[in-house]
């Protein structure tokens, strides 16, 4: 096994990668620092965009161009001219709350979290965004919104709350898009993993990888909830990990520099690569292909 840093953009809070196979390139973004990147690993060439607020995730689209989740609703990325128009504004959104992780679902759906700006309150919830721009709550009770991915049979749904270390797993119905039966699925504090739940994906024998922010780890859970893998990483704040490369068999992690979180009202100390892309070679897994949002 090999861990080391790319030379692809850095960020302050490197989140949400995407892998898209028919590009073989690799999106991701900066929350605070309001940028979309794009890296090529086959020819190490990066593409990035500016985005008009504090972005949470983000999606490909089959149509072209990226769905993006902004602090205040979904838009509409194109990344031919870079302009943003919206796609779903709510109305009557607390202006505490904002859009945080997302992913698309294997019928095309993105299934987006928002978030307590402030971290502190249950305020969040999780929602389906279909292909005739219909928003629709599925859960919520959550105060940070984290890690959505899925079983290989869609079956499990897999969520965070980073606000209370707790991972949870759901029932999913694919066909309606209905998540049931919420359940602790595990809670880093009680493994002892040393930091919070933060970005995730599934590989192809069921394992769900997970980044632990302030942890230093990526980890691997069985479907049972029980720890398969735990893999110590050189920086302190891994941020989310996704498949990716010709056979789906690179883990990319998406970091965060500490330096960044002063402006969060936290004192972390400097480190050398925080912020910047990472990869984890010979891991001996595989991901999924991501699917691409159908709206």
């Amino acid at each position: 096994m090999r861990i080391h840093r790319l030379d692809a953009p850095q960020c302050l809070v490197g989140e949400g990668p995407v892998w898209d196979v028919a590009e073989q390139a690799l999106y991701y973004v900066d929350i605070i620092g309001k940028q979309v990147h794009r890296y090529d690993p086959a020819n190490g060439i990066s593409k990035s965009w500016a985005v008009p607020g504090v972005i949470g995730s983000l999606a490909v689209r089959e149509q072209g161009g990226l769905l993006v989740a902004l602090a205040d609703g979904l838009y509409a990325l194109n990344t031919d001219d870079g302009t943003v128009e919206p796609l779903y504004l709510p109305t009557g959104l607390n202006p505490q709350i904002q859009f945080n992780d997302g992913k698309v679902d294997r019928a095309g759906r993105f299934v987006v979290g928002t978030t307590d700006s402030k971290v502190k309150e249950p305020l969040g919830a999780i929602y389906t965004f279909n292909s005739d721009h219909d928003l629709t709550m599925i859960n919520d009770d959550i105060i940070i919104s984290n890690g959505p991915c899925w079983s290989p049979d869609n079956k499990t749904f897999y969520f965070s709350d980073t606000g209370r270390n707790q991972i949870y797993a759901y029932d999913y119905d694919l066909e309606t898009g209905r998540a049931d039966n919420r359940r602790k699925f595990a809670n880093t504090q009680e493994l002892g993993l040393g930091g919070i739940p933060d970005g995730a994906t599934v590989d192809s024998d069921g394992l769900m990888w997970m980044a632990i922010c302030e942890g230093s780890k990526v980890v691997a859970f069985r479907p049972d909830g029980t720890l398969e893998r735990c893999i110590n990483m050189p920086i302190s704040l891994p941020a989310s990990v996704m498949f990716g490369g010709p056979d789906l068999d690179l883990l990319y992690v998406t970091t965060i520099d500490p330096l960044a979180l002063k402006a969060l009202g936290m004192d972390k100390p400097a480190e050398d690569g925080g912020g910047a892309l990472w990869v984890i070679e010979g891991l001996g897994a595989k991901g999924l292909p991501e699917p691409r949002f159908i709206g």
